[in-house]
């Protein structure tokens, strides 16, 4: 495909703390964090002016479903104006909280894990055609997926029979399968619900659920851009290496819990690997197919740069190379820091309080947030280019014709439903226009209900 589509979905966990008064479980903080949605949407599931979706997932997670984006950039502002967006409802819903008497503090964390022992998702979405034979996709993708956690994982102190130790992902420990559909009883590294939200006679979706959610948009875009070029390699029908998994959630488990990258990896033929082999035969195939057939976008160097590099930071146990980029090395430095000035170990209670931290999304409170503040963090895109995703669509995808469709039927006080292909007016009944295409930006269609919108809207 020369151009895709990608998508973020992500869950975030929620809480409530008041020392001096009742803790309120996370579905009566629910309420108050979707009351002003409520109030505009009629629902807790809606569309925005940015063609995101916004929505209450089960649980009582606040979800954020990035609109449609054909370039990694367009992603990764998607995604950081999600976490603005959430933090946002936090923000309001503080107030009606501290006008009706509450004096505690509602957090949001962009993590995947509570106290609990629950786990939440971030979902990696990607359109590929329906030709391309699926089994053959999962099967080189699994293992690429598995290994991957030694580049992208968002890191995590993790309390085992061994005692703590420091992972490098917070998913790979609540997988259950290799390839399933199913997405919570039993959580498969790719789930194969078959949902393209586009024309599904030549369309499919990849959809995969064992990436953590990133705070880091470095590591974000290594993370979907690998993907990306390893989906074109398989596209254009190459023959991969058998790396076929002889286990692949033992294996999800053994790499995340091994900092050296050199778990035994067993393969179904057979023999054994490691995460660092694997991760550098990827990226050597990728490497060699690139150099053949071009460039597909203007991140390729980069990509391919920090890849080598983290593969070589897991190999020396030098990370001071990607500890502005990567999250889980980030967040590694922080906590060696931390430990070492007072006197703690990977056991301690404020270590599992700075490592829950990192992932709140409130400026001036949440660590990786002080962080990238001061310049620690590499940014890819600049705070303004966020604060304009909030409510601006992508402008080279199907996004751009819902977000201008929602803004101008709110601004025309119409009533109105939306979801991934249909924009419909619902006091006229054939006001529904059905947009399959996710790479289409322009249709007249749309074009002349907006304008009829707009002319109400004055």
């Amino acid at each position: 495909m020369d151009r895709r589509i990608y998508g973020i979905e992500t869950e975030f966990g929620i809480a409530y703390s008041d020392p001096a008064g009742r803790q309120l479980a996370p579905e009566e903080i629910a309420r108050f964090l979707f009351r002003s949605v409520v109030q505009w949407g009629r629902s807790s599931n809606v569309f925005l002016s940015n063609g995101a979706r916004l929505y209450l997932d089960v649980g009582s997670h606040p979800e954020y479903a990035s609109a449609e984006c054909d370039s990694l950039r367009d992603l990764i502002l998607q995604d950081r104006a999600g976490e603005r967006i959430v933090q946002g409802l936090v923000d309001s819903a503080q107030e009606r909280m501290a006008s009706e008497g509450y004096r505690g503090k509602v957090y949001v964390f962009k993590n995947n894990t509570d106290s609990a022992g629950n786990s939440y998702g971030s979902h990696e979405n990607y359109l590929i055609p329906r030709k391309l034979e699926f089994s053959r996709l999962t099967e080189s993708l699994v293992p690429f997926l598995v290994s991957r956690q030694i580049l992208v994982g968002a890191g995590k102190v993790l309390d085992t029979p061994h005692g703590h130790i420091y992972a490098f992902t917070q998913r790979a420990d609540h997988m259950w399968e290799g390839v399933s559909s199913s997405t919570t009883r039993s959580r498969p590294i790719i789930n194969t619900r078959d949902e393209p939200h586009a024309d599904a006679e030549y369309y499919r979706r990849l959809h995969v659920i064992s990436g953590d959610s990133n705070m880091s948009e470095v590591t974000t875009r290594l993370k979907v851009g690998t993907v990306d070029l390893l989906l074109r390699i398989l596209e254009a029908g190459t023959i991969m290496p058998d790396f076929k998994l002889e286990n692949p959630i033992r294996s999800i488990r053994d790499v995340s819990h091994d900092l050296t990258g050199t778990a035994p990896i067993r393969l179904a033929n057979g023999k054994s690997t490691t995460a660092l082999d694997l991760q550098s035969a990827y990226l050597e195939i990728a490497r060699g197919f690139v150099e053949k057939n071009g460039a597909h976008h203007e991140y390729m160097a980069e990509i391919f740069d920090l890849w080598e590099r983290t593969i070589a930071a897991v190999a020396s146990g030098d990370y001071s190379g990607i500890d502005t980029e990567i999250d889980w090395a980030i967040k590694k430095k922080l906590i060696d820091r931390y430990m070492q000035r007072h006197g703690l170990g990977l056991d301690a209670a404020r270590v599992a309080q700075l490592d829950l931290t990192y992932h709140d999304l409130a400026e001036g409170r949440g660590l990786f947030q002080l962080v990238e503040s001061r310049g620690q963090a590499k940014r890819l895109c600049a705070p303004e280019a966020v604060e304009a995703a909030r409510s601006e669509p992508p402008q080279t995808t199907r996004a751009r014709l819902r977000g201008r469709f929602v803004e101008a039927a709110r601004r025309a006080h119409r009533d109105f439903t939306v979801d991934w292909v249909h924009l419909k007016l619902n006091d006229r009944a054939h006001h529904t226009l059905l947009c399959k295409d996710p790479f289409l930006a322009e249709d007249e269609r749309v074009d002349a209900m907006i304008e009829a919108l707009n002319a109400l809207g004055q």
